[in-house]
This record gives structure tokens, sequence and C-alpha cells, in this order.
């Protein structure tokens, strides 16, 4: 939705009503996630997709219908392999697509402020979480949203504390993986729209490693930020666009980036006396992935000096080294691959073999 906001603003500026689409669950191999938008204006334009283009005229001919009778409604389409074909994807699969008369100010409020997940109520006889054919029913006048922000805070309420709270629970977890979905709880359908902060990885050490992990990061959707006490080596000549270059200790420049539970941070360093300073405040601000390279004996001897320090073995079970998943490369090039997929896998609870899991190699 989000990146949609300008041709929304255009048509809402000559004046055009806008409904739109959007997917809200989906089954098998769908062209596009849940959360996928498709918008169109009361003269025919379109803008966004719901299906790569399989199903978009249908899905624009039910916002017609929406606009008409006032009523939300979802549909559940079933797209065949040769319908994917077609419009050159590899497979089909059914998508499940809440149809809406308008674009909710909430929703376009969400999208513009980020770090915040929408919740919308399902029409009662929107179909369930079961797989199978389903009949669009008659709909229902959009319900208000809900919204809850980064730190948990919910606007509106269901009226039933647990309920609020379950949704509570839900919305923090859509926005810390960044991915809508629809829950089922208090007996109906809520679908929960993720409009996140964008994910920052904070690189300390401006190593050969870190110049490849910092192309890595942004290519995957990452703001970045490096930091190095050289200035030799925190240099726009070596990270021409990182969007943070910092000279300075990592520990002493945390509140200036506003370090935070929504990071990633990488150890690079190679060095005591800044390595571990910016490992402990990472961890002590509850950074959402902390890593550090060395090999196993140098986790160990790390791991030694922390305790002894007063960090907590609960604190340092959260630290990751060796950095990265086990891919078998070596090169610097290779070693930020490895790192930026172990970030990726903590990011969404993936699977992988860290490098401090792995079997020794003999």
């Amino acid at each position: 939705m989000k990146d949609l906001l300008r041709e929304l603003d255009a048509w809402t500026a000559d004046g055009r009503s806008v409904g739109r689409a959007v997917v809200v669950r989906t089954f098998g191999s769908a062209p596009r996630p849940e959360g996928a938008v498709l918008l169109t204006s009361d003269d025919g334009r379109l803008a966004g997709s719901v299906s790569g283009g399989c199903v978009e005229g249908a899905a624009a001919e039910e916002i017609e219908r929406a606009r008409q009778d006032g009523h939300s409604r979802v549909i559940r389409y079933g797209i065949s392999d040769e319908q994917a074909w077609d419009v050159g994807l590899a497979c089909g699969g059914t998508v499940d697509v809440l149809v809406e008369p308008r674009v909710d100010p909430v929703v376009t409020a969400a999208a513009r402020e980020l770090g915040r997940a929408v919740i919308t109520p399902l029409p009662a006889d929107a179909p369930g979480p079961e797989f199978g054919p389903h009949e669009p029913g008659e709909g229902a006048r959009p319900a208000p949203p809900l919204v809850v922000d980064a730190s948990g805070v919910l606007t509106g309420t269901t009226g039933d504390p647990a309920l609020d709270a379950e949704l509570v629970a839900a919305a923090t977890d859509v926005l810390e993986r960044g991915r809508s979905r629809t829950l089922e709880a208090g007996g109906r359908s809520w679908f929960i729209e993720a409009f996140p902060v964008q994910p920052r990885l904070v690189i300390v050490g401006a190593v050969q490693v870190a110049m490849a992990l910092d192309v890595m990061a942004r290519t995957l959707g990452y703001r970045t930020v490096v930091i190095d006490g050289r200035p030799a080596f925190a240099t726009r000549e070596r990270f021409p666009d990182a969007d943070a270059l910092l000279v300075g200790w990592p520990d002493e420049l945390a509140d200036t980036i506003g370090l935070g539970p929504a990071d990633a941070v990488v150890v690079l360093s190679h060095d005591v006396k800044f390595d571990e300073p910016a490992i402990v405040t990472a961890l002590s601000r509850g950074c959402r992935y902390v890593g550090a390279v060395g090999s196993r004996k140098t986790q160990g001897d790390r791991r030694t000096r922390l305790l002894a320090a007063g960090v907590t073995e609960e604190a340092l079970d959260r630290l990751r080294g060796p950095i990265g998943l086990d891919l078998g490369g070596r090169e610097p090039a290779e070693t930020a691959l490895a790192t930026m997929a172990e970030v990726v896998a903590a990011r969404y609870g993936g699977s992988g073999v860290p490098m401090r899991d792995r079997a020794r190699r003999t």
C-alpha cells in the first residue's frame, strides 16, 4: 500500500473516489503475498496488483460493485496454472481478496507514518481458513479498523479486553516480521496489515566484509549505519551509499542513532576494546539480532570476559557467533552473504544452520 501513495494522492487531488482490493489470505503458490494491493479510481485508473495480472480485471469490477453498494466483501479467486502462465507466472494458487469501496483514511495514515499495524474486521460471510471454493457473499458496511503501533499501544477496541490483547500480540508479531496476515480470533476473521518501519542494519567495523554487507543489506531493503573508530576506514569512498557513516565508539553513538529493538547489529571489527562495548550496548538495548565475528575460541574467551563484566548468561545466549549461516565460503563477499542470510532468518524465524552450530570440519 505504501508504494501506491503517490497514485492515491494524485487521484484524490483530482477529486476522484478510490477503492481498493487487498490480498488477505493465500493458498498454494499464489502469485502475490498477503498485503498486496490494487487501487482503482472511479474514472477507471488502476495501480498495483493482487495477482500479477490473473484476476485484476475481476477485482476491479468487484471494487466498482463495492463502490455502488457501499459493502466490503472477501472474494476467493482460484488462479489456474494456465492463467498464471498466460501472464508470465510459473504457477497458480488461490487468494482471498478483501474488496473495499474506499481506502480507509486510517490505512493511508499508517502507510505514511509506518511502524503501524492496521487490524480490519472482515465481513462475517468472508471465507474461512479452510481451502476450497467459496461463493461471494453480500459483505457488509466497512467496520472501523483498529491500529497497533510499534510499542504495542492499541487505538480502538473490540470491547473484549482478552480479544484486544490477542490482537495486539498478533499485530506486534506482524510488525516484527513485516508480513501481513489474517487471524481467526473471537469467532471471526481479522486482517492485520503491516506497515513496518524500514529495517536497519548497524555495522560495527568498516572492514572489507562490511563493504559487501552494506550493499547486500540495502538491496534487501535495509537502511544501513556503518560505525568505525578509524577515520581512514569509515570513508565515503569505501561506503558511498550507506545511509549513515559515523566515526566513533559504537556505545557512545547508540543514542545518536537511536539504537533499539528493531535494529540488527553486526560486529566485524576484530578489536576487543571496540567489539565488546558494542556487543554489550546492543544486547542491553534488546536489538533483534546481535552477531560478532570470531572463531569458537574467540567467542569462548569473549563470553568469559563479558560474564566477568556482569553480562548475564541469558543476554549472552542471544549473541550469535561465529557469525552467519554455514554456506561454506570464506571470501569477504561470501562471509557478508552468510551474515546477511542469518540476519534475515532471525527476522522471519527462518531455518538455517548457524556457523556456531555446524559440525566441526576436519
